[in-house]
């Protein structure tokens, strides 16, 4: 590994380290304090990411591929399509309100630069491993994609404080509602 390759990894790993001690506060997390603790000097943020905000998004985006790919959705006794996804999407909602600055930055950057690769794209293709082969793959694309898609604007627009569609996101079993309704809906449209 070089230097310059070095020095980067030592960024991303201290911002990492703070996004996680920070409980979600990512708006206190300054430039000098990542590079403090990873012991280089300031300059090096702007040289390797070209700013905060943009180091900030690429550490959450490795911190969101973490979560996805070690996704263990609990699918026991679920025999259905409709019951896997069901489960596996309220765990998902779950998570993003769980975890909202961190969800929040993944779902805006992979807004910005959406494609394969991106976390929205292996959320969507976690969600086509809970249909079976009972369902066409073309009507699997386009269940998953309107329903990750219902999920991130439910998730965002819920920042304005107001109930979405007369949910209250603020409790479990609202959002376990929704994702409930909204995967019927889609099943009942698409399959």
């Amino acid at each position: 590994m070089t230097d310059q390759s070095n020095a980067k990894e030592k960024i991303i790993a201290a911002a990492t380290e703070l996004i996680n001690e920070s409980s979600g506060n990512i708006s206190d997390i300054t430039a000098r304090s990542i590079a403090q603790k990873a012991n280089i000097g300031l300059g090096l943020i702007n040289y390797h990411f070209g700013s905060k905000d943009a180091l900030i998004e690429e550490c959450v985006q490795r911190i969101i591929n973490n979560v996805v790919f070690s996704f263990k959705p609990n699918l026991l006794n679920m025999e259905t399509s409709k019951e896997r996804l069901t489960a596996c999407a309220s765990q998902v909602f779950a998570f993003l309100f769980e975890n909202p600055s961190v969800s929040r930055i993944s779902i805006l950057g992979d807004m910005k630069a959406y494609g394969q690769g991106t976390n929205t794209s292996n959320t969507q293709q976690g969600f086509m491993r809970m249909l079976g082969d009972e369902i066409d793959s073309d009507k699997k694309e386009l269940l998953t994609f309107t329903l990750t898609g219902a999920m991130q604007t439910a998730f965002l627009s819920s920042f304005e404080g107001k109930p979405i569609l007369k949910y209250d996101f603020s409790k479990a079993e609202e959002r376990d509602k929704y994702i409930s309704d909204l995967v019927n809906l889609l099943f009942e449209s698409i399959v």
